[in-house]
């Protein structure tokens, strides 16, 4: 059964940038700025590292970044949805720009997801494209615009607010994450503030000074948006 995710929510996804010990360390972070902060946040890691991270940590969302559609039995090389379940994944990424499916595929691992209790968080590059994954019904659609991942430039507020707005006229359901660019507390707080239920960072976390206290301070920002947008 697919865990019940509480909203706003901060996804800190460190891609391949770190693994075993370093990433074990900012993930021991996270869960402690989850219970702290008392929201969810969604933690993503290499496969290898999946069982290691879940055996330490009480409070994160263990993310797998990736998966394929197959199912037990032939399949040497690829990514089998049962093995990330078994090893402690809750949630995993979909679509990604540096690791994008057909629609088909898609299509098939959001039903796989479904099978396994995985929250899905799709992604798109576009608000057309949004529109048309948020059909395909993942638990989630992070609508963010290719060009400005990694760039420390975030997305305009023009984009947010059409992009949520859009979105939730197609599936009032699947919850929306912006995340593109997101360097800054500020950053997450704009997002959450204007709508989104969830935000996230790669380099905004990896390059900050102290990355540990950047999610700290991201976290306070998911609570703090939250509070002041209701």
């Amino acid at each position: 059964m697919e865990r019940k995710i509480r909203t706003p929510y901060l996804v800190v996804n460190p891609k391949a940038y770190l693994y075993g010990q370093e990433s074990l360390e900012l993930a021991l972070a996270a869960d402690k700025a989850s219970e702290d902060f008392d929201i969810d946040i969604f933690f993503t890691t290499n496969f290898a590292d999946l069982r290691l991270i879940k055996e330490n940590t009480r409070n994160i969302i263990l993310t797998a970044q990736h998966m394929e559609s197959l199912r037990p039995g032939r399949g040497m090389g690829h990514v089998l949805p049962e093995s990330l379940a078994d090893a402690g994944a809750e949630a995993v990424f979909l679509n990604h720009a540096e690791n994008p499916l057909t629609v088909n595929e898609l299509y098939s691992c959001i039903q796989r997801c479904r099978e396994l209790g995985l929250y899905t968080i799709a992604c798109a590059d576009s608000v057309v494209e949004a529109e048309a994954v948020c059909v395909l019904g993942p638990s989630c659609v992070l609508a963010e615009p290719t060009e400005l991942i990694g760039t420390g430039i975030v997305a305009d507020n023009s984009y947010i607010d059409e992009t949520i707005r859009r979105l939730r006229k197609v599936n009032p359901d699947v919850h929306i994450n912006i995340a593109s660019g997101i360097t800054t507390a500020d950053d997450v707080y704009n997002v959450i503030f204007h709508g989104a239920d969830g935000t996230g960072a790669t380099s905004g976390i990896l390059k900050a000074e102290d990355p540990k206290l950047r999610i700290r301070e991201m976290a306070e920002a998911v609570k703090r948006a939250a509070s002041d947008r209701n």
